[in-house]
């Protein structure tokens, strides 16, 4: 089967080429989470330079982030503790008081494409919540299989009409209805090399495992085993990963370690309570 043909991606817009909403228009805010942004975050706060205020909520950045957000313009919050990605986007968002609130990460770029239909969709009665369709990259691939597009996440709301869950990773946004689909797509730079593939496989499975021993889960070696061959499975071969070339078996052999490592850590965990528990 040959390789599916790429069509070039729409560039992201900047500073100068993003118009402010005339007067009238519908307030626009943007909700950002940040620690040790990256190197996207500059491309970022660009990207959402049209909207009427920007919120970025920070948790101990040891690099230049905070100075980069003021320098965009951006109010900027600093807390030192760290509640979960679900509570910390519900902190930032609360200080939004704006007719519609945009939640985008430091590591996503809006395309000049989206950033239209986001500014026509705030004059539009008929929805409260829209859907951005996210491309995401995979140290330097855009990947169109491996289950990771098409992915439409919902990010775009009337304030007051959505929150998120309070889940510590893998949070989701919380709403009545359905979500409205918006042409244009939000760029997702996920993992720009194999260290931020490796940093973020060992915090998604640390926190990931602390959800789930949190709702009462318990797990064995051998069901870690078993769920980490069965996520590269399924990323691989089913959801058809083999078609992104090496990307997509990168992205499989990452499920599927993240996977068996979460598991692994939820039974470290399960021993250490039932240990605890125990008479001395």
């Amino acid at each position: 089967m040959s390789a599916p043909i790429t069509a070039p991606m729409p560039a992201p817009i900047t500073a100068t080429d993003a118009p402010r909403a005339d007067a009238g228009t519908p307030t626009l805010g943007v909700a950002i989470i940040t620690r040790d942004a990256g190197p996207r975050f500059a491309e970022c706060l660009a990207a959402v330079a049209f909207a009427d205020r920007i919120v970025v909520l920070d948790s101990g950045s040891r690099d230049g982030t905070v100075a980069l957000a003021r320098a965009a313009g951006g109010t900027v919050l600093e807390h030192s503790d760290w509640p979960g990605f679900g509570p910390q986007k519900n902190r930032a968002i609360e200080q939004l008081d704006t007719d519609w609130i945009l939640v985008v990460d430091s590591d996503e770029v809006v395309s000049a494409a989206l950033r239209d239909a986001i500014g026509a969709a705030l004059r539009r009665e008929d929805a409260d919540v829209f859907a951005l369709d996210r491309l995401s990259s995979f140290c330097g691939h855009w990947m169109h299989h491996a289950g990771w597009y098409p992915d439409w996440v919902p990010r775009l709301f009337r304030r007051g009409r959505a929150r998120f869950s309070d889940d510590l990773v893998h949070e989701r946004l919380v709403y009545s209805g359905a979500a409205t689909r918006l042409s244009g797509q939000l760029l997702h730079y996920s993992y720009e090399d194999s260290a931020s593939v490796l940093r973020k496989m060992a915090a998604y499975a640390e926190a990931g495992a602390r959800q789930r021993f949190a709702r009462g889960e318990r797990a064995t070696l051998g069901k870690a085993g078993a769920r980490g061959a069965w996520a590269f499975v399924r990323t691989y071969v089913l959801k058809r990963g083999f078609l992104d070339g090496k990307a997509g078996l990168l992205v499989a052999l990452f499920n599927a370690q993240t996977v068996f490592y979460r598991f692994v850590r939820l039974a470290e965990l399960g021993r250490g309570a039932d240990d605890s528990a125990s008479p001395r």
